[in-house]
């Protein structure tokens, strides 16, 4: 190892990054790059502010080589049709072809008594720093996750204008992009990210993704530096949401960095909550030390719930310190005031999970990146974990072989209640748990990847600093199907997590026995394909499953987006041969087959027809899967998680919504399945059954059965008052014979709702079921709707539609509502619809709010299509 385990909380003073810190900026505009076989001259010399960058191009930074590349139009996009073949692997080219320079001038001085740091939060893979005619890095800082920090109040100029050229290096080992899960495996030599080199969901990206691909800052402070600041809640007994509580335990430690030769003295202190808690501290000449504050007993706090329990509440902390009177770093924190606890239930023999003393059922998915080229904005973040909290999620996964997320990624994760598992960087493919024809190495050799464990615990530590006052982050893990090498993990377990954490549990790999006991063998996690939705609820898998997963193919609309005319044709299932005929294109984008489960709706005319009934299997399978599991919650199952929920290039499996933000129906049926109070229907036996998911006792719910034929006859199937006790399922009755009578010769609706005492809806659930010969037939058949569709403006950018289906007529069937813009009724992106994909009953009306960005002067229309009904646009209304 190159750094000894002993030295590793040594040097990590020296590598902390602020989370907001008092006076800081970003680097990420203005930037320019070039390859270093055009570039002769020595980072000295290129760094020098008379230099000339004349021939050199505009550099993206937060970025990569590929996107660099990108924007200058040097390359085609690698996410659409077959581009990404045109583009050089770095594997052939050697890394001298993905090594570049990126140059920025700024404008920055040092006054007195002021001291400016330069950071960077993730370089890939190595680098060397220079600004103004001076080389800040001694050595070639290496590693991919590792933060950097670098004080350059000596080396600004005088006049304030500044020149900074860093050069970065790809990965020193970059892997064969094989076909191979991680290619040829040797990728994961080095502590970086693993899917580059491809994996089942993903083409490699060709450049590894080299290049400065976090935030580069500069900060400004006094004389001392807070950083690293440590915020633990401890919220003891059982709590409920929305009452009196009382006091909770809050516990902040912070590090103090004096640049100075000479001892300071001065007041550190934090206030949240209008309590203001101090300490009086010297920070010894050119030392860090670490400050522990007085603890708070806050009274009746407030506190932060995982969605659909609760109020994610986020109180504001100030942090900082002051010597005589004058601020000299200040920091401010969002902070979740709970307490996460794991235990065995000895019933299911897995883990379940306790927030603020209170069991939580898992309802998770898993997360690879936002982005695969790393192209990560706060927008798109708060997008995505907003379509997971609109799923009725409650955890985020995030997978193994890609990232520590971005702490932009746990604010939204801390807004929006949910709570993550965050992996650590390795898995079984890479990493050696099976035998692989496609890798390079054998087994013993990749179970010791990466080569450098120490820079490996060394990135880890910082990164557990970076991002562990999170109310968000709920468990650490150690890898993707398989334990660290031993001398990683029993450090980053007994040593490392216990002195800069302590209060998240670590599991040791995402399908381990302390998870969920496997007692079924195998690796404990899938199924990944589409499935009979029976077998949902009647295959009993492991008790909390980290992976299983399923279809996700978009509609027509979104198929257009990355694939070219030539290649939009739908795969053909033929029945002789149970397999599919997929195109090229579709295949190379890891179409994931629908097989049989198609066949039922009709012969597949072309790709719009493919995308209509794909929809149909999307909500139905997700739906089915998150019931199927509900309806075991604490007899079979603590929680599972579903592989996956998004992709972050232009993939055609396992997404709720595509590359560009754009839901499908997959999101639909998991909202519906994954609602906290709802009534279901067993597709295994026909069982109407109910899942309260919330801590209080459902009294008086009014649940309503009702069956309608094609043409819209409604057949009552009950009607009475039920009650629910808390985070509990059970079976109310068998629909078996009535399904059986009534669905025989066309299939037929099933509408299940709950209603309070004010008759209001609160579980909405509408199934279509098979005729006796597993077809649907009669949907076919269907006469059709034209729905009265009514706007109302509620504000800019929120829009409240209203849909009416008259009296008489058949169910207005499975409509798909978009807001697109008015002249080329192309759809805006991203869009959250409060539901999407209804159904009408007859004479019943449904009103969905829509909230859309507003980037055009001229107001977008609503289009509304359906099954039954045929496209229309309709003007948004004041």
């Amino acid at each position: 190892m190159k750094l000894l385990f002993a030295n590793l909380f040594l040097v990590l003073h020296i590598l902390a990054i602020p989370a907001m810190a008092q006076n800081s900026y970003e680097l990420n505009k203005g930037w320019f790059g070039s390859p270093i076989e055009k570039v002769k001259d020595s980072g000295v010399k290129i760094s020098q502010p008379g230099y000339s960058l004349k021939s050199w191009k505009p550099a993206v930074v937060p970025g990569t080589v590929l996107t660099t590349q990108l924007e200058n139009k040097e390359i085609p996009d690698p996410f659409f049709g077959l581009n990404n073949e045109k583009i050089p692997d770095i594997f052939d080219t050697g890394n001298d072809f993905y090594t570049y320079w990126f140059v920025k001038d700024f404008t920055e001085q040092a006054k007195a008594g002021e001291q400016v740091y330069l950071h960077f939060r993730g370089v890939n893979y190595s680098f060397e720093v220079y600004l103004n005619g001076k080389k800040i890095t001694q050595e070639r800082p290496e590693g991919m996750f590792l933060r950097r920090s670098y004080n350059i109040t000596e080396a600004l100029q005088k006049n304030g204008s500044n020149r900074l050229a860093v050069i970065v290096f790809p990965p020193d080992v970059v892997g064969e992009a094989n076909g191979g899960q991680g290619g040829d495996g040797r990728i994961a030599k080095n502590v970086a990210h693993q899917y580059v080199a491809g994996w089942d969901w993903i083409q490699p990206i060709r450049d590894r993704n080299t290049g400065i691909w976090d935030k580069v800052i500069i900060e400004k402070t006094g004389k001392v530096n807070l950083k690293n600041p440590h915020v633990i809640t401890m919220v003891p007994g059982i709590r409920k949401p929305g009452e009196s509580q009382n006091p909770a335990l809050i516990r902040v430690s912070t590090e103090l960095e004096n640049a100075t030769a000479t001892a300071v003295t001065g007041t550190v202190s934090y206030t949240i909550a209008g309590k203001t808690v101090s300490k009086t501290v010297t920070v010894k000449a050119n030392g860090t030390m670490e400050v522990d504050l007085p603890e708070l007993n806050l009274e009746n706090p407030k506190l932060w719930w995982p969605h659909g329990y609760g109020e994610a509440y986020l109180y504001p902390m100030d942090l900082k310190f002051v010597e005589n009177g004058v601020v000299s770093d200040q920091e401010t924190l969002q902070v979740g005031i709970r307490e996460i606890k794991a235990e065995t239930n000895a019933h299911t023999n897995s883990k379940q999970i306790f927030v603020n003393g209170q069991k939580i059922f898992i309802k998770g998915a898993n997360w690879i990146v936002s982005d695969a080229m790393l192209r990560f904005t706060d927008a798109r973040y708060d997008a995505e974990i907003r379509f997971h909290r609109d799923m009725n999620l409650n955890l985020i996964r995030i997978w193994g072989g890609a990232l520590t997320e971005r702490p932009e990624f746990y604010q939204a994760c801390d807004q929006y209640g949910l709570l993550v598992m965050q992996d650590f960087w390795g898995s079984g493919d890479c990493n050696g748990r099976w035998l692989d024809p496609k890798k390079k190495d054998d087994q013993w050799v990749r179970r010791q990847y990466p080569d450098d464990h120490g820079l490996f615990l060394e990135s880890a530590a910082d990164q557990i600093k970076m991002i562990r006052n999170h109310a968000s982050l709920a468990m650490w893990c150690g890898g993707n199907e398989i334990t660290l090498p031993q001398d990683i993990m029993f450090p980053l377990r007994d040593s490392i997590l216990p002195q800069l954490d302590g209060t998240r549990w670590f599991v040791d790999y995402s399908n381990s026995d302390d998870m969920s006991f496997n007692f079924l063998g195998g690796n404990g996690d899938g199924p990944y394909g589409i499935q009979p939705l029976d077998r949902f609820f009647s295959h009993r898998t492991w008790p909390f499953n980290s992976e299983i997963g399923s279809v996700g193919v978009g509609d027509a609309v979104s198929l257009k987006r990355f694939l070219p005319a030539e290649n939009q044709v739908p795969p053909i299932y033929n029945p002789l041969t149970r397999k599919e005929k997929v195109d090229p294109v579709w295949a190379y984008h890891k179409y994931i087959g629908y097989e049989q489960h198609l066949q039922p709706y009709g012969k597949i005319a072309d790709m719009e027809d493919f995308g209509r009934k794909a929809q149909l299997v999307n909500f139905d399978q997700y739906r089915s899967m998150m019931e199927g599991f509900t309806a075991h919650m604490w007899d079979w199952y603590t929680g599972m998680m579903i592989w996956k929920t998004q992709n972050p290039w232009t993939a055609l499996r396992g997404q709720m919504y595509d590359y560009y933000l754009d839901p499908n129906a997959c999101l639909y049926g998991l909202k519906s399945g994954s609602e906290p109070l709802h009534i279901f229907l067993n597709r295994a036996d026909s069982t109407v059954m109910i899942a309260n998911n919330s801590f209080e006792h459902a009294y008086d719910q009014m649940m309503v059965l009702t069956a309608y034929d094609m043409q819209g006859n409604a057949t009552s199937l009950g009607q009475s008052f039920v009650e629910m006790g808390p985070t509990t399922v059970r079976p109310i009755l068998s629909l078996s014979k009535a399904i059986k009578e009534k669905a025989l010769k066309e299939g037929m609706f099933l509408s299940l709702r709950l209603l309070d005492l004010n008759k209001k809806v609160v579980s909405d659930n509408f199934y279509w079921l098979a005729d006796g010969e597993g077809q649907y037939s009669g949907l076919s058949s269907m006469a059709p709707v034209k729905p009265v569709v009514e706007t109302k403006l509620l504000a800019k950018g929120k829009v409240a539609v209203t849909l009416t289906n008259a009296k008489g007529n058949p169910v207005a069937f499975f409509n798909r509502l978009s807001i697109v813009n008015s002249d080329s009724k192309e759809r805006l992106l991203p869009v959250f619809y409060e539901d999407n994909y209804v159904s009408l009953l007859p004479g019943e009306s449904k009103t969905v709010v829509i909230e859309y960005p507003t980037t055009s002067s001229k107001r977008p229309v609503v289009a509304l299509e359906g099954w039954n009904v045929s496209e229309q646009f309709i003007p948004i209304k004041d």
